[in-house]
This record gives structure tokens, sequence and C-alpha cells, in this order.
């Protein structure tokens, strides 16, 4: 029965991840996941998502919770490497503490990339092409195109990379479909957005291009390459209907998030 408990008890612990007293309670019952890295004030978010992947695959292991600890440990140690590189002129120590914290997570990376070498899930197959130029690994995933395996956002987006350079159009059916197959629930990959303005500047369709623009902004207005300002300047050099761009705009968002936006046809 203590078992039973306890499972469960992390499993709310995993459904409540944003919360920091249910992160305290996760190391007080799973201190070798909490210790894993030196304690530091920075990167704190990423180390509690280092936690809870490492939490999901210890409650069910499987090739998905593998990708997600691998995508945790790869923005820890981005974080960890680029706050190693902040000089202290007291607390030399913090340096050598992050290198640590950030050799420590690449190291796990590479442990876990070992053990994943031979999955056929379509995010780790498109995972160690990315990183590793796996050509067997790609040669798998787009073996898997046009089944239930990719019918998903993030293999969606993946597809679409690979053929940015080869097919345009297909690209940005792609995209599309990407963000239609995407749930409320889920966070939204902002790139996505992006590439679908890039591939409209490219076609010289001003009003479609500013209209993904816009989109992005809205939903990344922290986004430091698209500001009001370039915009605004877009709108008057192309002299474009912004109220009812704006408008069209806020209304494509709204339905992304909501899951309920529909591929347009290209």
């Amino acid at each position: 029965m203590k078992t039973i408990i306890a499972y469960f008890s992390l499993i709310f612990l995993l459904t409540a991840c944003d919360s920091k007293p249910n992160f305290a309670e996760l190391c007080e019952s799973n201190s070798e996941i909490c210790n894993e890295f030196q304690e530091d004030s920075w990167c704190k978010r990423e180390r509690i998502t280092v936690g809870f992947s490492n939490l999901e695959e210890k409650l069910a292991s499987s090739d998905l919770h593998k990708y997600h600890q691998l995508i945790a440990y790869e923005d820890y140690a981005q974080c960890m490497v680029h706050a190693s590189k902040i000089e202290h002129i007291k607390l030399k120590h913090k340096q050598t503490m992050r290198v640590d914290n950030a050799i420590q997570a690449q190291n796990r990376i590479k442990e876990i990339s070992k053990e994943t070498i031979t999955s056929d899930h379509p995010h780790l197959l498109y995972y160690h092409w990315s990183r590793y130029i796996n050509e067997e690994s790609l040669n798998k995933f787009l073996a898997q195109e046009g089944t239930k395996a990719l019918e998903n956002s993030r293999s969606q987006y993946n597809l679409a990379t690979h053929y940015t350079k080869k097919d345009p159009k297909k690209t940005l059916t792609l995209l599309y479909r990407a963000l239609q197959l995407y749930q409320p629930d889920q966070k939204i990959n902002a790139e996505i957005f992006q590439s679908i303005a890039t591939i409209f500047i490219e076609k010289q369709d001003v009003k479609k291009a500013y209209l993904w623009l816009r989109i992005l902004r809205l939903h990344s207005p922290e986004n430091k390459e698209v500001t009001e300002k370039s915009l605004n300047n877009y709108v008057v050099g192309y002299k474009l209907n912004k109220t009812l761009l704006d408008k069209i705009a806020n209304i494509t968002l709204d339905k992304i998030e909501a899951g309920t936006f529909e591929s347009p046809k290209v």
C-alpha cells in the first residue's frame, strides 16, 4: 500500500511541476535526482525541468521520456555554459561549479544518446540525425512519413525542416499541419511562425509575411528580431492595411492556441 501511495504522490508532483514546493517535495522523495548538480542560483527553471524529466522516466521508462530527458539536459547545459562565462571577482568557485554542472549534463546527454541509438521513435530518430548526422536515423525517420507515428506537431515541424531547401511548398504544408495538430495544453514552437513568415518573405508575398510576423510578435513579444517598430515600418513601406491584418493575426493565433486551426490550401 505504501508503494502505491508513493507512486500516486509522484504522479501528482509530475503534473504540478511548475510549483516550487512540489519540486522541493520531489527532492525529498528522490534525492538522487536533485543532487545530480551542485546548487546554483542560475538556470533554476532548466534544472527543475531536468528533475521532472528524470522523474517521468523513473516512473515509466519510455523512448519518449528519454527524448524529454535529452532536451532538458541540453537546455540546462546551454544555460550553464552561458552562466560559466560570467566572471565572479569574489566567488571564483562559482565558475568552476558551473563548468562542472555543464560537463555533468553533457555527459548525461552522451549516455542517453547511446541508450537510444537504436530507437525507432520519430523524435529520437530526428534527434540523432540533427545532432549526430546519423544517416540511418534520418532514413528511418523519413520512412515513417505519412504514418500515424509522425502525426504530431513536433514531427511535422521536423519534416518541414528537412524539406526546407528541397520543396518550399511541401515545407509550408507541413508547417501548417504542425500548427493544426497542436492541442490547447501544448507549448507552441515559435520557430514555426518564423519559418512560415520567411517562406512568404522569399515569395515576396508581403501581406502574408506581415501576418505571420505579427502572429510571431503576438505569441513571443520578447523576440528581439520582430519589434513593433520593424512591423510598423513594414506596414508603411508596403502600404498595408494594418487594422485588418492585425485582426486576422489575432484570430489565427487564438485558433492555434485553442486547437481549432485548420491548414489553409497552399
